[in-house]
């Protein structure tokens, strides 16, 4: 079974474009663990507030209870609300067939193969069924890495070698990535340094750089894009406090 049609006839098209016209996009993080629990009560009223205060797209995913049901729940109640919703799959069992693409990630910093090319191979026939849009994704864990390096078993980057992290995106770059997303973690103490984002936007040419975790101000979100960030994205701030998620969404827009 397909997915049901959607009006974005290309969704790396999509970002690709409002990036040339703006500079820095954001995206909403939506776990359909707590999405689905007691956290988020109503997806879809959050999800237009956000839409409303100028977020570009959602990535719904998470790392730990996650569930096609529950993923496909969130992904409907988004639907319709004017920007794409993308899968940021923690697993296989991340997949729906109802969003609009899917960040298809390696986890390139994993110590399982699993991470890098095994989950992969077991979603692509699923992602080519549902006839998803993939967009070619290289997941670097950086620093804190929270829930995402733990279920991962990613090697984190520390912060203070931003060399390292460069040399991945470079990496990424070379093996024909579309995207590098340096990941902090969710509810990471601090985001990523500005100079390890500068390092990773010297090398990535093409890519687009996405930048998330621990982004809880409008300053330190307008500090990543300075960076050299394409795409922030945050979750956790969303959840826990709609306005200030509303502040930094504006943040780094350009009036």
């Amino acid at each position: 079974m397909r997915k049901a049609q959607s009006s974005w006839s290309s969704v790396h098209d999509y970002i690709t474009n409002k990036i040339a016209e703006e500079s820095a996009l954001h995206f909403t993080l939506v776990d359909p663990d707590k999405a689905c629990g007691k956290v988020l009560k109503n997806v879809r009223k959050l999800g237009k507030s956000m839409v409303e205060a100028g977020t570009d797209a959602f990535l719904v995913g998470g790392s730990i209870g996650v569930s096609e049901r529950d993923t496909d729940a969130v992904v409907q109640e988004l639907k319709g609300l004017g920007v794409p919703v993308i899968l940021f799959p923690g697993n296989i069992t991340g997949i729906s067939r109802y969003a609009d693409a899917i960040l298809f990630l390696s986890l390139l910093n994993s110590d399982d193969p699993y991470f890098i090319i095994g989950a992969q191979v077991l979603g692509a026939p699923i992602i080519e069924r549902y006839g998803l849009e993939t967009l070619p994704t290289a997941y670097i864990i950086v620093g804190y890495g929270g829930a995402a390096g733990y279920v991962g078993k990613a090697k984190p980057i520390p912060y203070d070698r931003p060399e390292i992290g460069a040399a991945y995106v470079l990496a990424a770059r070379m093996m024909g990535m579309k995207y590098a997303y340096l990941e902090a973690g969710s509810g990471a103490p601090e985001p990523i340094p500005p100079t390890f984002i500068r390092y990773a936007a010297r090398v990535k040419k093409n890519l687009i750089l996405i930048v998330g975790g621990g982004i809880r101000t409008p300053e330190k979100a307008k500090a990543a894009v300075r960076s050299g960030a394409d795409i922030i994205v945050t979750g956790t701030i969303v959840e826990r406090d709609l306005e200030k998620g509303v502040e930094i969404i504006k943040s780094i827009k350009k009036k």
